[in-house]
């Protein structure tokens, strides 16, 4: 069975979203995953310019300027609640990395 559509979120569409809680450029975007992840996560401006129609396609992000190419966008309240699920989900595994080698850390 396939998966829904966004249930889970990879690291670029979490560090995206992360950087739309404030109106944002795509190019600032591009910039500010590496800065926040130390160099860990990095996106291409393909996979960033696809997420982010995905993103407007879904209305979870909106575009709240225009300048030429130049586009903003900010997080919507269902793009909100889909970036706290995910967070939630990730502090779960922790919890239960963590029971599970309880003696160990």
């Amino acid at each position: 069975m396939a998966r829904a559509k966004f249930q889970t979120l990879t690291e670029q569409m979490f560090y995206t979203l992360l950087c739309l809680k404030d109106e944002c450029y795509g190019m600032d975007i591009l910039n500010k995953i590496p800065n926040m992840t130390n160099n860990h996560v990095n996106i291409g401006s393909g996979t960033l310019y696809t997420l982010l129609k995905q993103f407007l396609d879904e209305n979870i992000i909106k575009q709240t300027k225009a300048e030429g190419r130049k586009q903003s966008y900010i997080l919507t309240q269902k793009g909100k609640e889909m970036l706290d699920k995910e967070y939630k989900r990730i502090l779960a595994q922790i919890t239960d990395y963590k029971r599970a080698f309880k003696s160990e850390i």
